[in-house]
């Protein structure tokens, strides 16, 4: 009785022993160090290998001295990859893989010198080019961190939240002070918040630093060659000139406003009456009625279809409106003319009815058909 029990526990040892056996003879196992190009062991690396034929994939992490190992890996060809932070930095396709270990190591220093080699450079050739592809990287990580805060900026400017904007605008400049564009939305900020401030002082200074920030920001772009290369250069110089006339014009420095204005209508003359218009308004704001409408005589010019132009030209005509022996005011010479031209291109617009109350004070009648006449009946 004892023989015929022993008999099958025996047995079934045996074949418990020998399954680990069998396993370790169909498949093999994988090691290797990771070095980087300087030689350094890359830690807490992922190495993935996968399967050619099944895409199955092993994931392996490389320990402090950059070694990695892995057994019970399936026979077959692997491509095999390096990464770090998500980031790849080598690969191999095809590698074999049998019963027996394998080694594959990466050493980005000799991989390196091997690329060079293959393309034909020499090892100064071959540090240029490392160092013109660490460039890049760097360049593509700054650009990346500064659109960061670009877009934090405006979501916080859309806010209204015009100091998170400055704050993070500056954070910006702390990154790379040597981007024109970082100034001038910086000085957007400035501009911006200076209408908020209730302190006389306070708001001085705001439009002070948005005028520096934004004459920063011309020098820097009129002397970038990048910047001359771009399709788009003058009409953005003519935002930057623009927008700082602007400032001038909020602290009262008129000739300053009007010369900015003039720069950016002639860098830009698509949108010539649309800058000229601002140097109008300025001008006219500051009583100066007859630089003011040879500004919108200009802008008529640029721009025939820009009715306010017209309508603001008969306003400062009729401040010059002078009284007659029978004592009737008479106006000057294209007054009527000017609002009811106005009143052909913006029939409903905004001043129609200022302009026909003005027409009607002068003793003029609305001609909304202004410059034709209509033919006899047959």
């Amino acid at each position: 009785m004892k023989k015929y029990f022993i008999f099958p526990l025996l047995l079934v040892l045996a074949v418990g022993l020998s399954a680990p056996l069998v396993f370790a003879q169909n498949t093999g196992s994988v090691k290797g160090t990771c070095k980087d190009v300087e030689g350094k062991p890359i830690a807490q690396a992922e190495v993935e290998w996968v399967s050619t034929d099944t895409g199955h994939k092993y994931n392996l992490k490389t320990n402090n001295k950059g070694e990695y190992f892995s057994l019970g890996i399936n026979p077959g060809r692997y491509n095999v990859k390096l990464s770090k932070d998500g980031k790849e930095l080598f690969h191999f396709n095809g590698v074999p893989v049998s019963v027996d270990e394998v080694t594959q190591d990466f050493d980005l220093k000799k991989e390196q010198a091997n690329a060079a080699q293959a393309q034909g450079l020499t090892p100064e050739q071959a540090a240029k080019a490392k160092e013109a592809i660490s460039k890049a990287e760097n360049e593509k990580k700054t650009v990346g961190a500064l659109n960061e805060k670009l877009n934090a900026a405006k979501t916080a400017s859309d806010a209204g939240d015009f100091e998170t904007a400055i704050a993070t605008l500056n954070e910006a400049t702390q990154i790379d002070s040597a981007r024109d564009l970082l100034w001038f939305k910086l000085a957007d900020a400035y501009r911006m918040s200076a209408p908020k401030q209730t302190d006389p002082e306070e708001k001085k200074k705001r439009y002070e630093m948005a005028a520096a920030d934004y004459q920063k920001a011309i020098e820097m772009r009129s002397t970038s060659e990048a910047a001359q290369k771009d399709p788009d250069n003058n009409k953005n110089m003519a935002a930057y000139y623009n927008n700082l006339a602007e400032v001038y014009s909020k602290s009262n420095k008129v000739d300053d406003s009007v010369a900015n204005y003039n720069k950016a209508a002639q860098l830009d003359p698509a949108h010539a009456g649309t800058y000229l218009f601002n140097e109008g308004a300025v001008l006219t704001n500051a009583g100066r009625v007859d630089d003011a409408n040879a500004v919108w005589d200009k802008v008529i010019a640029a721009d025939p279809t820009k009715a306010e132009a017209y309508y603001q030209k008969g306003l400062n005509l009729l401040i010059k409106e002078t009284i007659g022996k029978d004592g009737k005011a008479i106006a000057p010479e294209g007054t009527a003319e000017a609002f009811q031209k106005y009143l052909e291109l913006a029939p409903n617009g905004r001043f129609a009815q200022s302009a026909k109350d003005l027409l009607a004070s002068i003793g003029a009648t609305v001609e909304t058909g202004f410059g034709t006449k209509k033919k006899p009946a047959k």
